[in-house]
């Protein structure tokens, strides 16, 4: 797979710059006075199924050396998949289990939601608890074996499935977007595999409360560095809310391509992406533009 650290991906990632960009939703919605959760959703993230991927259906899939175990990702194949094809990828990581999030990946939606389930193969990567061979429902099990099962299902799903790696996307709600730079640029070798991130809720060496080994701001800005002029979307529900995560962006990673986006509701949450809101045409928009898949004809949604 292509290393993109500091270099362009085939023209697809933006110009190297700091994007100081604020997507501000007004229309359709109140900024930061709606509760999310009274928006009727438009989609439902498919169940879990046993079984071999099909289109159209979601499926538990166990890497090498973790099928005796409960330790497993989840891989959708769009419902427009055809073997032979290429397709780009959203790995997603899940928040800590809370009111808001079940912790695994059965709970994740950024995926899905952003694709529609057409176009683009979704993974939900687990955070793996090697000594009780399970999924993580809270923070990052075994850092390695997280970093080294990602890895590994990452160059399988290209393989097997049509995986397109050069517009693969990482993305994660709370404990998963802090995952996007503490799990996704933990080394190079996964660092190389990304052309872009959504970090939605919280970001890697914002808060010094968390409970985890190297949470500190120089090993936070060493794994920063590993980005390179890549492309991040942080987002939240409210403006308030991404504030501090940009202050510590323009302070220490002054030349970051990041865009930052307010959806206009109160809950910390990712099921957002379900709804028909103005901050899901915006982050659809983003997607298409950073994989370059507007050019191969997938639909595209007009940004606000």
């Amino acid at each position: 797979m292509d290393n993109r650290n500091g270099s362009p991906n085939r023209g697809r990632t933006l110009k190297h710059a700091w994007l100081l960009v604020i997507v501000t939703i007004s229309a359709r919605v109140s900024v930061a006075d709606v509760y999310v959760e009274t928006i009727p959703a438009d989609l439902v993230v498919p169940p879990a199924t046993q079984g071999e991927p099909t289109p159209g259906t979601r499926v538990r899939q166990f890497n090498r050396g973790y099928e005796r175990s409960d330790v497993y990702h989840l891989l959708y194949l769009p419902t427009d998949w055809q073997e032979g094809k290429t397709y780009p990828v959203i790995v997603e990581y899940a928040g800590n289990k809370y009111k808001s999030s079940m912790g695994t990946v059965e709970g994740s939606s950024l995926g899905y939601g952003i694709s529609g389930g057409k176009g683009v193969i979704w993974v939900c990567m687990p955070f793996v608890d090697k000594k009780k061979k399970r999924n993580a429902v809270t923070w990052w099990g075994d850092v390695d074996a997280t970093v080294a099962y990602c890895k590994s299902a990452v160059r399988r799903i290209c393989k097997d499935y049509g995986g397109d790696p050069n517009a693969i996307i990482l993305a994660g709600f709370s404990r998963g977007a802090i995952a996007c730079n503490y799990i996704g640029l933990r080394d190079d070798e996964i660092a190389s595999l990304w052309c872009g991130f959504i970090c939605h809720s919280h970001y890697d060496g914002v808060l010094d409360a968390w409970p985890y080994a190297d949470k500190d701001p120089d090993s936070a800005l060493a794994r920063l560095k590993r980005l390179g002029n890549r492309p991040q979307l942080i987002s939240d529900g409210s403006e308030r809310a991404v504030a501090a995560t940009r202050t510590y962006l323009e302070e220490v990673y002054p030349s970051g391509n990041f865009t930052f986006l307010t959806g206009g509701f109160r809950e910390h949450t990712d099921t957002w992406v379900l709804r028909d809101i103005p901050a899901r045409q915006a982050i659809r928009d983003w997607f298409h533009r950073v994989t370059g898949t507007a050019a191969k004809g997938l639909e595209v949604y007009n940004s606000v």
